[in-house]
């Protein structure tokens, strides 16, 4: 069951685009959703899509009740690098600007769509709207993510990241300086109380905790640092989020107030530079890099 109490930045919204921000899917899927049930306010199930919602309301939407969308399909126009593939594992270079897998927004033209057509077999494992999909990478996210292509790969890699011993380094590009040049950030991450389009660090969220460590400090033409981060946890926009928060944006990431005049990048600077995991299938550690991509070496070079 999906469960938020309504923002004062959404009161007065309709209900039907509450729902579909929420629920990640179409208006036309959540008005369908509502009409059949799907959504409570207050406790109560309300069917009309057009009331308008007030603030501190709480919105309840069963996922139950979520149309039941096309599976994606194979789709070989999309390239994707392939770093490393064998029977149990796909570890793919994701290049900035593509969706993980089909959602709100995204029917196709996805990773998902991409691994589908090298390598079929990949639909019949996990969850038949993800195939093979057991973390991911944000759309503006570049580098290293893994697809498992057996049944086994994915019950091993769903445990191992669960048990937080899949090791996923990131490179990023932070404003100012960190007051500790090396540190660890744990804070609870969850949907931001204002903006659920956004995540935040709030007291009721899902702990999340992200190690860092500055490469360099750099001063002109502003402070900024390149820094390392490592995730022990794997919330939705954790490094974006944990960053903000220590008051250290990522640098070209609007969301959460990156973007400054000064130094600009095309996206935000942010890149999934190392992945290790034992191997589901040899039990030995393997571990893959990837170099920071040109589009962001041209940002670098502009520092000193």
């Amino acid at each position: 069951m999906i469960r938020e109490e309504i923002p004062a930045a959404l009161a007065g919204e309709r209900l039907d685009r509450i729902v579909a921000l929420l629920a990640d899917i179409s208006r036309a899927d959540a008005a369908s959703l509502v009409a059949n049930g799907g959504a409570c306010l207050d406790g109560v199930v309300t069917t009309s899509g057009k009331i308008r919602v007030a603030f501190e309301q709480i919105v309840e939407i069963d996922p139950e009740q979520l149309p039941k969308r096309q599976l994606p399909v194979a789709d070989a126009s999309i390239d994707v690098p392939i770093a490393f593939a064998d029977a149990d594992v796909i570890v793919v270079d994701k290049p900035a600007g593509l969706v993980v897998h089909p959602g709100h927004g995204h029917p196709d033209g996805t990773l998902v769509n991409a691994v589908l057509a090298m390598y079929p077999d990949v639909a019949d494992v996990g969850d038949p709207m993800r195939p093979g999909v057991v973390h991911r990478l944000d759309v503006g996210t570049s580098g290293l993510m893994v697809v498992a292509r057996s049944a086994r790969a994915y019950d091993s890699l769903v445990a191992a990241l669960a048990a937080r011993t899949v090791t996923r380094a990131y490179l990023a590009l932070v404003w100012g300086h960190l007051e500790s040049p090396n540190g660890v950030i744990d804070a609870p991450i969850g949907r931001d109380h204002r903006d659920p389009l956004r995540m935040a660090v709030v007291i009721d969220g899902k702990p999340a905790r992200t190690r860092y460590h500055t490469i360099t400090n750099f001063h002109s033409p502003a402070e900024v640092s390149e820094v390392e981060c490592r995730l022990e946890t794997g919330r939705t926009h954790q490094i974006r989020v944990h960053l903000a928060a220590a008051g250290h944006p990522v640098v070209g990431d609007g969301t959460y107030g990156g973007i400054r005049s000064v130094v600009s990048s095309p996206r935000p600077f942010l890149h999934a530079a190392e992945l290790a995991f034992v191997h589901p299938g040899t039990g030995e550690t393997v571990t893959f890099t990837s170099p920071l991509p040109q589009d962001l070496r041209d940002v670098l070079e502009t520092l000193s």
